[in-house]
């Protein structure tokens, strides 16, 4: 492929990063609508985190799906796709608020997800091969920097929305009859009404903004492949050091999911209203976009991607450490801080999985799309504990209320089993290129 001059791509970029801004936006308002959910359909917290499992269970069965559809159509119909499924998705809120069933909303997360999964199948790999392939960690950097502002900004006006008098319908639903209650949550459903039919209304607009604009053609076949050991296999699992890697990024999205979506739910059980805890959310994504930043000026200039891991594996374990010891908003601090783990992660695990894999890179890629399930299976996983740990409690005689809170604490344990995953990869597990023990 011949490079793309620089002033060339200054508007594909810029259009790009538009991208990862809506579905950083889109992920990110899980954590105002888990705490929703649970009020509005009379939840666990087991139940209610199933909204990270809808969103994020489709990168398992959407992953190789897009990568065929993308061989098929090309990286900007796929984008224009994706953003119009996410549209489809939005709308199901309009009548599964109607009904205020669960698993109607569910269905309205998940279609959003495979559209997101499309999207991120195919915007991922064309920004890297959109320009010089030296300056392709920079581009992806920005996407970074774009998807998590968006997010911030996604939970403050979902958050503002959602969650606003959320405490008072708390308290009246214990002292109310019950088709007053019945009529109370229908109210509040309804709150959802606009938000997503605006945000259909917007993917649309995108989605034929992308048909049309003068995007670059870049076929998939023509993307930089590693040439390292591809004679040397003749199978995707004869890769060890892949599979490694699939697991870390699989225990890193769980990690970042549980940093992003809990902390709403977790401040609310900590004795926080809806209205200070909507800002929280907020607190894990800033610190995620000044980390990206710092990365862009340290790495690989000062710092190699590998001591990036490390470090941030390091710190990860630092920062679970201090939740699980700590009260009040000094843990909710330490919750957001994991946002500083987490930020270097993502970009740092994918060039050391992907090393070395020659003619077998697009499936590595596919399957590293779908290690993004974690975020649909632990944090879920966090919500049994929670839900197990109260229970507990309350048997052996205490206060609900109490329970809940020391309950919440505790089982962010879970995360510390993830960020050794992280740390075991990042010192070993990316040199294992063979399964031969000499």
């Amino acid at each position: 492929m011949k490079a793309i001059k620089k002033s060339s791509t200054l508007i594909p970029v810029a259009i790009i990063a538009g991208l990862f801004f809506v579905f950083g936006f889109v992920t990110w308002i899980n954590g105002a609508l888990i705490p929703f959910m649970k009020t509005i359909n009379d939840l666990t917290d087991a139940q209610s985190y199933l909204v990270a499992t809808a969103s994020y269970i489709s990168f398992v069965l959407m992953a190789l799906p897009s990568s065929y559809i993308l061989s098929k159509i090309g990286y900007k119909k796929g984008m224009s796709l994706g953003l119009f499924i996410m549209a489809v998705g939005a709308l199901i809120f309009i009548p599964a608020a109607e009904v205020r069933t669960y698993w109607v909303f569910l269905l309205g997360i998940f279609v959003q997800g495979i559209g997101m999964t499309l999207l991120q199948t195919a915007a991922n790999p064309y920004i890297t091969i959109l320009g010089p392939i030296e300056s392709g960690a920079k581009r992806i950097a920005i996407m970074g920097i774009a998807n998590k502002i968006a997010g911030a900004i996604g939970s403050l006006v979902f958050g503002a929305i959602l969650l606003s008098g959320i405490d008072d319908v708390k308290e009246k639903l214990s002292s109310v009859s019950l088709k007053e209650k019945e009529l109370m949550l229908d109210m509040m459903a309804d709150s959802v009404l606009v938000p997503y039919l605006v945000m259909a209304i917007v993917l649309v607009f995108l989605g034929i903004l992308i048909k049309e604009a003068q995007l670059p053609s870049v076929k998939i076949n023509e993307a930089k492949k590693f040439k390292e050991g591809a004679k040397e296999k003749t199978s995707i699992f004869q890769f060890p050091h892949l599979w490694l890697g699939i697991l870390a990024l699989f225990a890193y999205v769980g990690a970042e999911v549980i940093a992003g979506d809990t902390i709403i739910a977790y401040g609310i059980s900590l004795g926080f209203t809806g209205q200070q805890a909507k800002f929280f959310t907020t607190y894990t994504l800033l610190a995620m976009v000044v980390t990206y930043a710092l990365g862009i000026f340290l790495i690989p200039k000062y710092i190699k991607q590998r001591t990036a891991l490390i470090t941030s594996a390091l710190l990860g374990l630092v920062f679970s450490i201090c939740i699980l010891n700590t009260t009040g908003f000094t843990s909710i601090l330490f919750v957001a801080a994991l946002g500083i783990a987490n930020a270097l992660v993502w970009p740092a695990i994918w060039p050391l999985t992907l090393s070395g894999l020659g003619k077998f890179t697009n499936k590595g890629s596919a399957l590293l799309i779908m290690a993004i399930s974690g975020g649909a299976i632990i944090p879920p996983l966090y919500g049994r504990v929670v839900d197990a740990n109260k229970h507990k409690l309350i048997l052996n005689g205490m206060e609900e209320v109490d329970a809940v809170t020391i309950a919440s604490t505790n089982s962010y344990w879970i995360l510390i089993p993830c960020y050794v995953l992280i740390l075991f990869f990042a010192i070993w597990g990316h040199k294992i290129k063979s399964w031969t023990i000499k």
